[in-house]
C-alpha cells in the first residue's frame, strides 16, 4: 500500500518537483533514443568479433521489431496502472537487456538480448510523453515537447560518435554498459517524484488477444520491410507471404476492435477527428525525417563526393533544423490561438526544399544542399510538438497513455516503411546491388549519375510524404488548448 495521505496525493506539484520528474523522464527517453544510434558505428567491429557479418542487420531489426510492437500495449498499461510502475518496469527490462547484450557470448545471444532491450526501450518514449501529458496542461505542454526534440537530436549526434569511439579505442560492449548508470539515474530521479502524480489512471480491462494480434501483425510487416530488397527480392514468396500474413492478422485485429468489450485501441480515441488526422500528419513527418537521416550520408558521399566525416558535418543542418523548428513551435503554441499556422508554413518550406533537390539532385554546392536540408528539418520539427500536444489535448486524461502510444506507434511504423521505401528506390534505380554499392562507395568508384538520378526520386518521395503531412495538418481540427486538467470534450 502507498503510505501517502489523501492530502499528499491531491496536492499540486510545485515547479521543483515537476522539474525533477522532467529531468528523470528526459534521461529515460535519452536511454532509448541513444541506443538506436550508438549501435550503428560499432556494427562492423561486432560482426568481426563474432565472425558473423550476415546477421548484423538483425541487431538493429530485433530492437525495432519488439520496440514498435509493444508501444500501444505499454500505453494501455499506463492508463490502467499509472505511468510510474510501467516506466520503472520498462527501464528495468531495458537495463536487463543492456547487460545481456554486453555479456552476449555469440551473435544469436546478442540478437535475443537486443529484442529484450527493445521491449523496454519501446515504451520509454511513449511513457515519457504520457507523463508530461499528466503533469502539464496542454497550453504549457508544447515547451516540454521542444525539450524532448533536443534529446532526440543530441542522441542522433552523440550516438555515432560514442559508438565509434568505444568500438575503435575501448570495447564495443561499453555501448551497452553505459546504459546502466544512465538507467539507474533515471529510476532514482523519477521514482520518488512520480509517486506525487495525481491518480489519473482508471480500472480498465487489458485486451490480451488484441495486443497479441497487433504485435504479430506488426512483426510480420516489419520483417517484410527489413528483408525486402536485402535478403529477398521485393516480389518474392517470402516477402509477399509476410505482407499477406500481416494483412490477414490486421484484419483479425480490426474484427477484434469491433467486437471486444474494451479493445486495446478504444474506438472512441481513433474516431476523434484530431487523432485520426494528427497521427498521420506526425507519422509522415517523422517517417520522412528518419528515412532522410539514414539515406542522406549515401547521397553526400556518393553524389557530392564528401568524406565520411564531412558528410557527418553536412547532416547537422537537417538534425539541427529539427531542434530549431520543434523548440520554436513548442514555445509559440503557449502564446497563440492558431497554433497550426507554424507547422503549415514549415511544411510548405520543407516541400519547396525537397522539390529543389528533386529538380537538381546533382551539381548543387554543398552549402545549398545543407541549407535545403536545414529548412526541411525546421519544417519537420514544427509538426512534431504540435501534433503531440493536439492529440493529447483532444482525449480525456484516462486515455492520454493509449493516445500517445498510438501516435508513437504509427510514427515508428512510418519511419520503418519510408526508410525501406527510400532504400528500395536507391538500390532499384541506381542499378547497383546494395553490397556492391557500399563497396564501390568506399572505394571511391560509385557511379555518380545513376545514384543522383535515384536520389531525384528519393527527394521526390520525401516531398510527396510532406505533402500528405501538410494535408493531414490542414484537416486537423484546431481545438483550444486547455489551460488546466479539465476533461477533454468527447468527440461528437
Amino acid at each position: 500500500m502507498d503510505a501517502r495521505s489523501p492530502h499528499d496525493v491531491a496536492a499540486p506539484l510545485d515547479h521543483a518537483e515537476i522539474r525533477t520528474i522532467i529531468i528523470g523522464v528526459m534521461l529515460a527517453m535519452f536511454l532509448s533514443a541513444l541506443d538506436q544510434t550508438i549501435i550503428a558505428t560499432a556494427l562492423p567491429t561486432i560482426g568481426s568479433q563474432f565472425g558473423d557479418l550476415e546477421s548484423l542487420s538483425w541487431i538493429v531489426t530485433a530492437y525495432l521489431l519488439t520496440g514498435t510492437a509493444v508501444t500501444p500495449l505499454v500505453g494501455k498499461l499506463a492508463d490502467i496502472h499509472g505511468p510510474r510502475p510501467v516506466l520503472l518496469i520498462a527501464i528495468g527490462l531495458f537495463l536487463i537487456g543492456s547487460i545481456a547484450c554486453a555479456l552476449a557470448p555469440s551473435m544469436i545471444g546478442l540478437i535475443i538480448a537486443r529484442a529484450v532491450q527493445g521491449i523496454g526501450g519501446g515504451g520509454l518514449i511513449a511513457l515519457a510523453q504520457t507523463i508530461i501529458g499528466l503533469l502539464v496542461a496542454p497550453r504549457e505542454r508544447g515547451r516540454y515537447q521542444g525539450y524532448f526534440a533536443v534529446v532526440f537530436i543530441s542522441s542522433s549526434i552523440a550516438g555515432p560518435i560514442l559508438g565509434g569511439f568505444f568500438a575503435e579505442h575501448l570495447h564495443w560492449s561499453l555501448i551497452f554498459w553505459i546504459n546502466v548508470p544512465l538507467g539507474i539515474g533515471a529510476c532514482v530521479m523519477s521514482d520518488r517524484a512520480l509517486r506525487r502524480l495525481p491518480a489519473h489512471h482508471h480500472p480498465h480491462r487489458l485486451d490480451v488477444l488484441g495486443a497479441l494480434l497487433m504485435c504479430a501483425a506488426t512483426v510480420a510487416l516489419l520483417l517484410a520491410l527489413s528483408w525486402g530488397g536485402t535478403h529477398f527480392a521485393w516480389i518474392s514468396a517470402p516477402i509477399l507471404g509476410l505482407l499477406g500474413l500481416s494483412v490477414v492478422i490486421w484484419g483479425g485485429f480490426a474484427l477484434r476492435m469491433a467486437t471486444a468489450t474494451e479493445p486495446l485501441l478504444p474506438t472512441v480515441v481513433l474516431a476523434d477527428q484530431v487523432v485520426r488526422t494528427g497521427v498521420p500528419a506526425a507519422a509522415f513527418a517523422m517517417g520522412t525525417l528518419i528515412g532522410l537521416s539514414i539515406q542522406m550520408p549515401l547521397y553526400l558521399e556518393g553524389v557530392l563526393g564528401l568524406t565520411a566525416s564531412e558528410s557527418g558535418l553536412a547532416l547537422i543542418p537537417l538534425m539541427g533544423g529539427v531542434v530549431v523548428g520543434a523548440t520554436g513551435a513548442a514555445n509559440v503554441m503557449a502564446r497563440v490561438t492558431h497554433y497550426k499556422r507554424l507547422p503549415l508554413i514549415g511544411l510548405v518550406c520543407g516541400i519547396a526544399s525537397m522539390v529543389l533537390l528533386t529538380v537538381w539532385p546533382y551539381g548543387l554546392p554543398v552549402a545549398v544542399v545543407a541549407l535545403a536540408t536545414g529548412i526541411t528539418g525546421m519544417g519537420l520539427g514544427t509538426v512534431l510538438p504540435v501534433t503531440t500536444v493536439a492529440v493529447q489535448n483532444a482525449v480525456p486524461l484516462p486515455q492520454i497513455g493509449i493516445a500517445t502510444a498510438v501516435l508513437n506507434f504509427f510514427r515508428s511504423l512510418s519511419g520503418a516503411m519510408l526508410t525501406a521505401g527510400f532504400g528500395a528506390i536507391v538500390i532499384g534505380l541506381s542499378g547497383i546491388e546494395g553490397s556492391a554499392l557500399l563497396e564501390r562507395l568506399l572505394s571511391g568508384h560509385a557511379q555518380v549519375e545513376p545514384l543522383a538520378e535515384a536520389f531525384r526520386w528519393v527527394f521526390g518521395a520525401a516531398a510527396a510524404a510532406l505533402v500528405l503531412s501538410l494535408v493531414m495538418t490542414l484537416a486537423m481540427e484546431e481545438r483550444p488548448l486547455r489551460s488546466g486538467h479539465a476533461p477533454a470534450p468527447m468527440p461528437e
